[in-house]
């Protein structure tokens, strides 16, 4: 959301420069009426439960303007209150099948790190040495070499003096050595 927020703040900045606080409630007031492609609907439309309308559209005539019928609109408005809890929910039921998908498409995207006995690998510094990172110092330290593949993901290391390391080694913190 703070990403959305600053974007649309640097869009009218460039035609009003300097005084972002003066466009803070239209970029808010757009980005509350804005449908989300996660649930499909605004964050004002699942609050209220109505569609918010434009100020713009309550001064110019338009047809939604002009046709406004009162009695109507006070019955269409109750009946959408009556409805907010299933438009939340149907948002929620979206918002998951959403995240499922992102999910999915995420971990089609990972390779699986594997490597077996006898192979060079790189240490994470950073989780080795924790305290000893700076910001020149190099991210990856080794080489080492598998000694027993523990399950898939977890490895013993060595040194190439044949010294072994103490603990077992996630493959996120690994790299393969190449020489």
């Amino acid at each position: 959301m703070n990403r959305i927020l600053l974007q649309g703040i640097k869009k009218r900045l460039d035609e009003k420069a300097g005084r972002w606080a003066d466009e803070l409630y239209h970029v808010l007031w757009a980005y509350r009426t804005t449908p989300r492609s996660t649930t499909g609907e605004s964050p004002f439309n699942i609050t209220f439960g109505t569609e918010a309308i434009i100020p713009i559209d309550t001064g110019v005539p338009s047809p939604r303007v002009t046709c406004f019928n009162e009695q109507l609109k006070r019955g269409g408005l109750r009946a959408n209150l009556d409805l907010l809890e299933e438009v939340r929910e149907e948002s929620q039921i979206r918002s998951a099948t959403y995240k499922q998908r992102v999910s999915r498409y995420h971990d089609t995207k990972i390779n699986p790190r594997e490597y077996r006995v006898g192979h060079l690998v790189l240490r994470r510094a950073a989780v080795s040495r924790p305290r000893k990172a700076e910001k020149l110092s190099p991210t990856w330290e080794g080489p080492y070499k598998v000694v027993v593949v523990i399950r898939s993901g977890n490895y013993k290391l060595k040194t190439l003096d044949e010294n072994q390391l103490p603990h077992a080694w996630n493959s996120k913190n690994l790299r393969k050595y190449y020489q």
